[in-house]
């Protein structure tokens, strides 16, 4: 699928970006150029280490911010297929900056749109969160925004063979800013702060989250946000099997944060529908017929009213899962601690 194309990914030097680097090198060795565009140059520097164009060909380091519009119509000149991860994600800081955030995950993602308009990419992926299901916070309003706009891209296209969609799914385990390496750091202490003893999330692995992202590049049709059918987990179980002698003290929740994470609201019931491993939200405008979508997919609409959170999910991780992908994923908790009862 990749072999012979040339790929760019925003936001590169990222958890996400990493994996999808790795993962792309190793299943498409005939990917013709690879290129990673972000605006931390230190970030490239070490990243370049880890994939030095000396041995990876393919690998171009681009800096520039996705504010930009010029240096992302540069970056995409010979480029078929691209990847939006560059984000502002932390929903504290968003609150406190929230133009700065506007700006990035706003005004950068229709730059992206543009630039994509006006070169000869053929296919994109944005990445979305549950956050942009019925957002309590501003990180979450602008991630609905760039969702909106990656869809309704797909109205402008023209005679283009572009297709544009959105994968949305839930808390990536282990990456930067979430729960579990801070609770690794804060294991010493003794002390595990919890937010809500009733706080759940969906969860997600960096590489099942890669392959989703591949699996869009695929076979999605263009204007759809396809949500990932995956775990939840309970936020004073992960304490428990990161911490289990560490005292749990509740100290309130966040401004901007759930209870519970959305990725499919009651609203979106209406246009989505289940084709096996994910759900697609799909446009409400078509730009393709729903009943061609239906057919292709084998897909069958979800019941009026269906709602898709990590509180109602039927498929919890319990604390030994939790151990096992923590050790697996993360590399945080010792054999030792991993033997201990629960």
């Amino acid at each position: 699928m990749l072999n012979d194309k040339s790929v760019l990914i925003t936001g590169g030097t990222g958890s996400f970006g990493k994996a999808f680097v790795k993962t792309v090198l190793a299943r498409y060795p005939g990917v013709r150029r690879l290129v990673v565009f972000s605006r931390d140059e230190l970030k490239q520097f070490e990243m370049q280490q880890q994939f030095p164009e000396q041995r990876y060909r393919a690998m171009r380091y681009f800096i520039g911010d996705v504010r930009d519009a010029d240096r992302l119509r540069r970056a995409m000149e010979g480029i078929d297929i691209v990847v939006h991860a560059a984000a502002l994600k932390q929903v504290p800081a968003a609150e406190y900056n929230p133009f700065e955030c506007i700006k990035t995950n706003v005004l950068g993602a229709q730059n992206v749109i543009e630039a994509c308009l006006d070169s000869q990419v053929r296919r994109v992926v944005a990445l979305s969160t549950d956050k942009a299901a019925a957002p309590v916070n501003l990180y979450g309003a602008t991630k609905l925004c760039s969702d909106k706009l990656f869809v309704a891209a797909n109205n402008i296209r023209g005679t283009r063979d572009l297709r544009l969609s959105v994968v949305r799914y839930g808390n990536v385990m282990g990456s930067r800013g979430s729960v579990i390496p801070f609770f690794l750091e804060r294991r010493p202490d003794g002390v595990l702060p919890i937010t809500d003893p009733t706080m759940t999330r969906f969860n997600i692995s960096l590489q099942e989250g890669v392959d989703m992202v591949l699996w869009a590049l695929g076979h999605a049709w263009g204007g759809e946000v396809l949500v990932p059918k995956i775990p939840s987990y309970r936020i004073t179980d992960v304490a428990t099997a990161i911490g289990p002698d560490c005292e749990q003290r509740i100290v309130g929740v966040r401004p901007g944060e759930k209870i519970h994470e959305e990725m499919i609201t009651a609203s979106d019931s209406l246009n989505t529908v289940d084709i096996g491993r994910y759900y697609a939200i799909l446009p409400t405008g078509g730009s393709f017929s729903r009943d061609d979508y239906l057919a292709h997919y084998n897909a069958k609409p979800v019941p009026v009213g269906f709602t898709y959170d990590s509180g109602s999910n039927p498929d919890f991780l319990d604390v030994p899962q939790l151990r096992d992908l923590i050790e697996t994923h993360v590399d945080g908790i010792s054999m030792v601690e991993r033997r201990r009862p629960t």
